[in-house]
């Protein structure tokens, strides 16, 4: 292993200890490792930095090129500890500022649409549709991120107490979701289907399996739900973007908030409940879930005229 790619390993090990993935920002660095060696390059420099950043195709948006520029930022400042004469990128230089997708706020009458839809999944396979109805009904209610629910293996849902455990999630936190008592009756069901499906065949210990008895694909879960989607409309027949399965997660947080402004809770006290069932790190994250929702912002000024109003 070159000097190079061991930097940028003894990089990414550290950052992935607190938690971080770096799926993409490890690609980014071994490719820059690379390229380092190639100009035969004893430093980082903001010159060469620049020319990494710019370094792909010509169809490359300014967003792409300031995103791989933030991410040998962040290496060259901890390469900097190792080699005072690592120059770092300036912060002003080409900043990255990510935008987040827009979410949509499925209706209640959408979501029994999509998992009647995937009932209704061909070919007429006894396991499949129901995988991707209990999947995508899993994920209305309880607020799970896909890779999440997709990771659970058997042992990790109790049908009995009615407890999701949910392990080495973002950041490596592991947490307990509590779920509805007719949430534990419909994984209870979808349990039943599986046994009756495999009888004593030999199958993964994922909850979620496909008609071979492997884990549901993260790419395949999503390619079924885009078809679900344009033949319910949600999506038009050749739309690149939409509603996601992440905006489940989105409904989630904003229907729980709505529902203790109606009940009299205040959110206030509430919104870091909310966060550590999410599976937040930090408190932010959850506020920005419960943004751009009209009916959200019609609950909260009831309650503040409600609160003027004890005022002579």
């Amino acid at each position: 292993m070159n000097t190079w790619s061991e930097a940028v390993q003894n990089y990414l090990t550290l950052r992935r200890g607190f938690g971080f993935k770096l799926k993409y920002a490890g690609r980014a660095l071994a490719d820059f490792a690379c390229f380092l060696n190639r100009r035969a390059a004893d430093r980082i420099t903001v010159s060469l930095a620049l020319q990494f950043a710019r370094s792909q195709s010509a169809n490359v948006g300014t967003s792409h090129v300031a995103q791989r520029l933030s991410i040998i930022r962040c290496f060259a400042r901890f390469h900097h500890t190792v080699d005072p004469r690592t120059e770092i990128p300036p912060d002003q230089l080409l900043p990255f500022r990510p935008q987040r997708a827009r979410p949509y706020l499925y209706s209640a009458i959408e979501i029994r649409a999509l998992l009647a839809a995937a009932r209704r999944l061909a070919p007429d396979d006894a396991l499949r549709r129901w995988t991707f109805h209990h999947l995508y009904g899993l994920l209305a209610v309880s607020g799970l991120r896909i890779g999440e629910a997709l990771e659970l293996r058997r042992d990790d849902v109790d049908l009995h107490a009615g407890v999701l455990t949910i392990r080495g999630a973002k950041f490596g936190q592991s947490r307990l979701v509590p779920l509805h008592a007719s949430t534990t009756r419909a994984l209870r069901a979808y349990g039943a289907r599986r046994a009756l499906y495999f009888g004593r065949r030999q199958t993964s210990d994922y909850f979620f399996v496909s008609k071979r008895g492997n884990r549901v694909a993260s790419s395949e879960a999503r390619r079924v739900f885009y078809r679900l989607s344009r033949q319910l409309g949600l999506r038009g027949t050749k739309d690149s973007h939409g509603p996601r399965l992440h905006d489940f997660r989105h409904r989630f947080a904003v229907a729980t908030l709505i529902r203790w402004y109606r009940d009299g809770v205040d959110p206030e006290r509430r919104i870091q409940v909310l966060s550590t069932y999410l599976g937040h790190i930090h408190v932010a994250d959850t506020y920005w879930y419960l943004t751009a929702c009209p009916e959200l912002m019609g609950a909260a000024v009831n309650r503040l005229e409600k609160r003027w109003s004890n005022f002579p």
